[in-house]
């Protein structure tokens, strides 16, 4: 198979939670282990940090790894979910992984993929820790894919252990409260190993994470700002990245006092500087142009509306658009509260099984917006997308949001009409 079959062999072979949902989720860690055993337990060949919670954890991926980029380090990460090409779930130093590396991966080991009932997340993860054993890889930030307890990357021993947020997310497999989700992704916390929370969390949660802690004998740190820290910068605009700065900042701090890494003040401050060139950090606030000015983010549930929301509050325009799709388990009532009613809505349905169909959306959204003729519903996010450029004034300002696979698209199709645009 050439790298095209292998890909869409994974797709159809190992079907992907964010396409499907509940019908590909497959807990416990018996696979992954059954797997990585087999593969020689790659897991074990190098340092990791093991990155949960449930917004942020990506932009604190990506921090970590720049710096630790810019201190030399031989860095990997693995992060999900991808936005326009698979292999951007798993980096070395900045280069994606190659493609003949996992068309070997695939060849080699098909017979214990279909064998063991390895779920598209699994044998991704196993990928990402046969590439970084092979890379020798001193260090990996490594993302959890969802929860903590039953996450196929909670077989890793790592440095630390970072929680950046709770929030609702995935109710359907996490638990249907803040402390059932909190208790889920507790599950990173390892015995001995120190933990360090974010400080965007209720106190009763911090309380919970306390007293599973202490009973894994783990050092915990709450996120906290430092006033030294204001001399860090980072090319991200939205303001919700700075909780996340924060949080690598402490990381670094604690990972520094322990003496399990050494980073220079210079590698943070080209690290954090150089987040976007370093790691190709895309779909946070990100800015495609301007007049009118169209901006991507990948929020998609109640706490990312909520810090989006209050970025475009200090955004200057003079009408908003607003193209948005969900997945079906989102409550799409609590979502549109965070944007005005006065913005051009442009509704649309990602191309995914698990797309919360425009039928349905529709005859939901006109029962909140009763009569309001700035609503439009299309059945592609194509349409939505050129109909708002259509639509828009150079003072305007167009949003992308509601779903990362929403975002995907916008991307994908953004980069073709460049390639276009550039041909002519």
């Amino acid at each position: 198979m050439n790298y095209f079959e292998t890909v869409q062999w994974i797709f159809n072979r190992l079907p992907i939670y964010q396409n499907i949902g509940l019908k590909s989720y497959k807990p416990g860690l018996k696979r992954i282990q059954t797997f990585c055993s087999y593969l020689g337990n790659p897991q074990n060949c190098f340092k990791s940090i093991h990155v949960g919670g449930t917004n942020g954890k990506g932009s604190t991926v990506h921090m970590l790894s720049s710096i630790l980029q810019e201190e030399k380090y031989n860095v990997g990460w693995l992060t999900s979910p991808h936005l326009v090409d698979f292999r951007e779930r798993i980096s070395c130093n900045g280069l994606l992984i190659e493609k003949d590396f996992i068309i070997d991966f695939i060849k080699d080991n098909k017979k214990i993929i279909e064998k063991e009932q390895i779920s598209f997340f699994e044998m991704n993860t196993a990928l990402a820790f046969q590439y970084f054993k092979e890379k020798k890889i001193y260090i990996a930030v490594i993302e959890v894919g969802m929860g903590g307890l039953l996450d196929s990357t909670n077989i890793i021993c790592p440095e630390i252990s970072v929680i950046t947020n709770i929030s609702e997310d995935h109710t359907e497999i996490l638990g249907k409260d803040l402390l059932e989700i909190a208790l889920a992704k507790a599950g990173i916390i390892k015995k001995n190993i120190s933990v360090l929370i974010g400080n965007r969390i209720s106190n009763n949660i911090k309380l919970l994470f306390l007293k599973e802690a202490l009973k894994k004998n783990s050092p915990i740190y709450f996120s906290k700002y430092i006033k030294d820290y204001s001399k860090y910068q980072i090319p991200l605009e939205a303001n919700y990245q700075n909780f996340n700065k924060i949080i690598v900042l402490n990381t670094i701090d604690i990972l520094q006092k322990k003496k399990n890494v050494f980073v220079s003040n210079k590698s943070i401050r080209n690290g954090l500087k150089n987040v976007i060139k370093n790691t190709n950090l895309k779909g946070r606030w990100h800015i495609l142009r301007n007049n009118p000015k169209i901006i991507c983010d990948i929020a998609h549930n109640e706490d990312g509306f909520f810090m989006v929301s209050n970025q475009l509050k200090k955004e200057s325009y003079q009408n908003l658009h607003l193209v948005l799709g969900f997945v079906k388990e989102k409550k799409v009532e609590k979502l549109l509260k965070y944007f005005p009613t006065e913005a051009f809505y442009y509704f649309c349905q990602p191309n995914i099984e698990r797309k919360f169909p425009i039928h349905d959306l529709k005859i939901l959204v006109k029962r909140i917006f009763n009569k309001n003729k700035k609503v439009n519903f299309f059945t592609s996010v194509k349409k939505a997308f050129l109909y708002a450029q259509y639509k828009s004034k150079k003072r305007d300002l167009i949003l992308i949001s509601g779903s990362t696979f929403v975002v995907s698209e916008v991307l994908i199709l953004n980069f073709s009409l460049h390639l276009e645009n550039k041909g002519n």
